[in-house]
């Protein structure tokens, strides 16, 4: 059951598509994921912004990277505490609106907190789970920046991308595995990202769910590896079925 704050703007609204029904045991263990997940942020959310220096240009990278242009409208994937808001209300301007949600109460205090001091009137936030976010209207890109447990659940993929209209620009950035001779430091790139994610693993290619789901595949390593950003487009609903079903998800 899902216990967490409903996107009240929008209850009871479903897009054609949207969230298929899960199992039992999915159901099961995507909120022992969550739970898991959510018990780490706890822990971290008071000083997670001061360790995000480190990768403040691969914020910036991300964003640019979605071509937004003023009168869009994004959605924010697992927002945190709002680090990407001023980037994003910058690039949509004041005709755009910029939507956010995150699981974690603690970090989603930190992202309203950063809204009510800087007043957009065009960002809304909300605290609920991927697998069952919703919105009254499509969007026009999507941000999914440091977002690896959403990222390995094919049900929350479904959902998400089930909010974007066809062509919508997609965006990610990430924590990956290095490559050849740097591989060697795997051990500790598998420790940092266990210290944040329910879901740890699938670090040799963690974008392998939501690259069969689109289209324009591109993909470029950072951090000499350690990271990436890609980026590609939702396709229509009738090739994106049939990308589901070919792999089994």
């Amino acid at each position: 059951m899902n216990t967490l704050e409903p996107s009240d703007a929008c209850a009871g609204v479903r897009l054609p598509g949207a969230l298929a029904p899960r199992s039992a045991a999915t159901q099961r263990r995507e909120e022992q994921i969550r739970g898991v997940s959510i018990g780490k942020y706890e822990k971290r959310a008071a000083r997670y912004d001061r360790t995000c220096s480190r990768t403040w240009t691969i914020r910036e990278r991300a964003v640019e990277a979605l071509g937004l242009r003023p009168g869009d409208h994004v959605l924010d994937v697992g927002c945190g505490t709002g680090l990407s808001l001023a980037l994003l209300v910058q690039a949509v301007g004041p005709t755009g609106r910029v939507s956010g949600f995150d699981q974690s109460p603690a970090m989603l205090a930190q992202a309203r907190e950063r809204l009510a001091q800087a007043g957009w009137p065009n960002v809304q936030l909300w605290l609920d789970i991927a697998q069952e976010f919703r919105l009254p209207d499509p969007v026009d890109a999507l941000l999914f920046h440091y977002t690896h447990d959403i990222l390995r659940s094919p049900s929350a993929l479904e959902q998400l991308l089930s909010l974007a209209r066809p062509g919508a620009r997609v965006a990610i950035a990430g924590i990956k595995y290095f490559p050849g001779l740097l591989g060697v430091l795997n051990p500790w790139v598998y420790l940092k990202n266990l210290g944040y994610n329910g879901a740890p693993a699938g670090l040799r290619t963690p974008w392998d769910r939501i690259s069969a789901r689109l289209t324009d595949w591109q993909l470029a390593e950072t951090q000499w590896g350690m990271g990436y950003i890609a980026t590609g487009r939702v396709p229509a609903p009738a090739h994106r079925a049939r990308v589901d079903t070919s792999t089994g998800t």
